[in-house]
């Protein structure tokens, strides 16, 4: 039975490993989208302060054009952690159908133990009930 204890705390470890991996890759996408929002509206605000909207005029801001590429560069950053979080939800479903396996292994073996337990005791119970008989015959 220690080596089932042994492989759920290791399977529990792994789900919790999973979860705080997919959390992480959350976070970042949610950092990384909120960055790029803040971009398109420096962006805008920039944009409306020149008065020159066409990316290709001469007069069109040298900030607005920096700003649009870092936007970009996390917006690809985004498609890639969303690569990433879609295979670690996989990652995470799959530890869990493994920890669930193990659990249900554990339950199983508990409920034979029990059952033989209980065996047992109406075994003795009824061994009980037999000498008592006997003596009062």
């Amino acid at each position: 039975m220690k080596s089932r204890d042994n492989l759920l705390r290791l399977k529990r470890f792994q789900v919790d490993e999973k979860r705080r991996q997919v959390t992480q890759i959350e976070t970042m996408i949610a950092d990384f989208s909120r960055m790029a929002e803040e971009l398109d509206r420096q962006i805008e605000d920039e944009e409306r302060r020149v008065g020159v909207t066409d990316i290709s005029h001469f007069a069109y801001p040298t900030f607005a054009k920096a700003a649009m590429q870092r936007r970009d560069n996390l917006n690809g950053s985004i498609a890639d952690l969303q690569a990433q979080l879609d295979a670690a939800q996989g990652a995470l479903a799959e530890a869990f159908e493994d920890l669930k396996k193990v659990e249900l292994l554990e339950e199983r073996d508990q409920d034979r133990e029990r059952q033989a337990e209980s065996q047992r005791a109406q075994a003795e119970l009824d061994a009980i009930g037999l000498a008592m008989h006997m003596r009062a015959t």
